[in-house]
């Protein structure tokens, strides 16, 4: 049976950032793409001990493709927690233009939708989702003040280059072509969000590629393996957690 999560439009607006972002809304229609090739003979995930589970009482994000799509899913919860709290904050509507705020909610929309997709189709795929899927995380940000427009938006561009990195660098850990398709998708989301925010805290400048995220050798953004990605997104996560099987 087919799930669908689809994104709802919201009010049109003229920029070319807006139009350049609406394309961007990912509609993820049908866990069958990530539960495809998740059976019993998946060989990448027959070793018990790579499950994702819990682990001497900590709960470990577990190895191969289950490992790096439970990795992808912590992350998202940690997006999804931070636009949350953006777009609820008492200064939202009034410490942030109209553009800001039209941005920030659809980066709000996109990144819920990613975090509940992670969790329906890991739900369905794992063995025993009950031990084995990953909890709600919770979350501290320390003094950032939500209402405060250039705090929030250099925090946004932390958590979305950062993203952006971590899908380039877990692609290669990929086995199955279905998950290396999604992560492809999402990834192209996500570098998208990282886009609109430094367009915003820089505005008609070049910054939205800047020399610091896409290589000017190659051309290509920066890919980051998990044991570089998890010590920053660790910094606002307050629940303890493992990575023993990824790189």
């Amino acid at each position: 049976m087919k799930n669908v999560v689809s994104i709802q439009e919201v009010k049109p607006s003229c920029t070319n950032r807006r139009s350049f972002l609406k394309i961007s809304g990912l509609t993820l229609v049908g866990t069958s793409l990530l539960l495809a090739g998740c059976n019993n003979d998946d060989d990448e995930n027959k070793p018990v001990n790579q499950f994702p589970g819990p682990r001497n009482g900590v709960f470990d994000l577990g190895g191969g493709d289950f490992g790096v799509l439970t990795y992808a899913y912590a992350l998202e919860q940690l997006e999804a927690d931070f636009y949350t709290k953006v777009v609820n904050a008492s200064g939202f509507t009034t410490n942030f233009t109209a553009q800001d705020q039209i941005i920030l909610t659809d980066l709000y929309r996109h990144e819920v939708i990613h975090r509940e997709f992670f969790k329906t189709a890991l739900t369905g795929a794992l063995p025993d989702a009950k031990t084995q899927l990953l909890p709600n995380l919770a979350f501290n940000y320390g003094t950032l003040n939500f209402s405060n427009r250039t705090q929030v938006l250099a925090t946004a561009k932390a958590l979305e280059d950062t993203g952006v990195a971590a899908y380039n660098g877990a692609g290669k850990l990929l086995k199955s072509p279905d998950y290396l398709l999604l992560a492809g998708k999402i990834v192209s989301v996500e570098a998208r969000h990282a886009s609109a925010i430094r367009s915003l805290i820089n505005p008609n400048s070049k910054d939205f590629a800047g020399d610091d995220v896409v290589n000017v050798t190659t051309g290509l953004d920066v890919a980051s393996n998990p044991s570089q990605v998890i010590p920053i997104a660790g910094g606002f996560i307050t629940t303890k957690f493992t990575a023993q099987y990824l790189p």
